[in-house]
């Protein structure tokens, strides 16, 4: 049922490489923190995480395949997903947010951007595609119950994809934090954290097939 000790610590140390490469969760969670601050940035790291464990859902009941068979699928995925993190995007430009919320539109705010988190990696077929991939490389076939093995090795790489998204938050929300009582960085704030997820959504509808988180 359990990979054996040799997979695990593979499969462990591969995916510390690729979680240290910023990819799409990164700049996503980044921009939440520099535009409304830490909270919001560990919140929808906790969305990516979310969104990740469907996809390793998917993976085991073998639904991924879809992705991969269909151009179609692909496609209307795709596209779906860019879409919306530019909407994301210009709503931010848009909007004047301010750090200083009340508690009960905070606690709003932050479900809202926890949602928005799990539908950005769910709309993202090359996550889909990366577990369909990553995944059996270091399923032990010998051992038995495959399906099993990798929701294990998917529910840890959420896990560990939690953490590291969740540094890269605290970083840009304690940049963020430091630079909040300077005027230009109140009036600019919104047009990075915009900035950057529409170039995010642009990016992804751009992109190729190559798998990445």
């Amino acid at each position: 049922m359990v990979p054996s000790h040799s997979s695990l610590l593979l499969f462990v140390s591969a995916a510390l490489v690729l979680l240290a490469i910023p990819g799409p969760a990164v700049f996503y969670v980044t921009s939440r923190s520099i535009g409304h601050g830490r909270s919001a940035g560990l919140v929808s790291a906790l969305g990516i995480g979310v969104g990740t464990l469907l996809h390793v859902v998917a993976a085991t009941l073998g639904l991924s395949a879809l992705l991969m068979s269909s151009a179609i699928a692909f496609s209307v995925v795709k596209y779906l997903g860019a879409a919306y993190l530019i909407y994301l995007g210009v709503q931010k430009l848009l909007r004047e947010d301010s750090f200083a919320a009340s508690g009960e539109s905070a606690r709003t705010k932050l479900s809202h951007v926890f949602g928005q988190g799990i539908i950005v990696n769910v709309l993202n077929p090359k996550t889909a595609l990366f577990f369909f991939a990553f995944l059996p490389q270091f399923v032990d076939v010998s051992r038995g119950k495959v399906a099993a093995q990798i929701m294990l090795l998917g529910l840890l790489f959420a896990i560990m994809g939690v953490l590291s998204d969740s540094v890269w938050a605290l970083l840009a929300g304690t940049l963020a934090h430091a630079l909040k009582r300077k005027a230009r960085w109140m009036r600019t704030q919104r047009y990075v954290s915009g900035g950057m997820l529409i170039s995010l959504g642009v990016a992804t509808a751009l992109a190729g097939s190559t798998t990445k988180k």
